[in-house]
């Protein structure tokens, strides 16, 4: 018995054998053992202030703290996009989606968009500072694994390039 959110949609899945009665005490069960654990993750990232902090300190630990932002919030209203950065101002915004997903994931997010701070496009120097991160890598895949569920791609095909900024 699993229970899981895809595409703003509360998905729970329980053995078909189950009585109407255990259908409903089971499902009933899952989601508020879903909603802990999200609760428990919104509260772990914190709300704007703790980012920053948490920005400051990847900053410091995996780009020798060049990266210093001014601003570093969560936003509703991207949807499309992981994260954005605007390197003039220094201001780093992360969706709110990230706030399901892996702490790991989300520090890949930040120091993506750290990175940009530093070296605004995604260039070669982009991609190295970005790699100082070391789960980097697994973090990438996590969130191509996730576009790729949520889009209509067919099998084999790859996300765009772009799945942060």
């Amino acid at each position: 018995m699993t229970a899981y959110r895809e595409r703003g949609r509360t998905i729970v899945l329980i053995p078909a054998a189950f009585s109407p009665a255990e259908e409903r005490r089971w499902v009933a069960q899952m989601v508020a053992k879903l909603q802990t654990r999200e609760d428990r993750r919104r509260r772990s990232l914190g709300g704007d202030d703790e980012l920053m902090a948490r920005a400051r300190t990847l900053s410091d630990a995996h780009l020798d703290g060049l990266a210093e932002p001014t601003s570093v919030r969560w936003v509703d209203n991207q949807n499309r996009r992981w994260g954005s950065c605007t390197p003039a101002d220094g201001s780093i915004r992360l969706s709110s989606r990230l706030r399901s997903m892996p702490e790991y994931v989300v520090d890949y997010v930040l120091v993506h968009e750290l990175v940009h701070l530093i070296e605004p496009g995604h260039d070669e120097r982009f991609w190295a500072l970005v790699a100082r991160y070391p789960r980097a890598e697994r973090a990438r895949g996590f969130l191509e694994g996730v576009e790729l569920a949520a889009s209509d791609a067919a099998p084999g095909d790859e996300p765009g390039d772009d799945v942060v900024d």
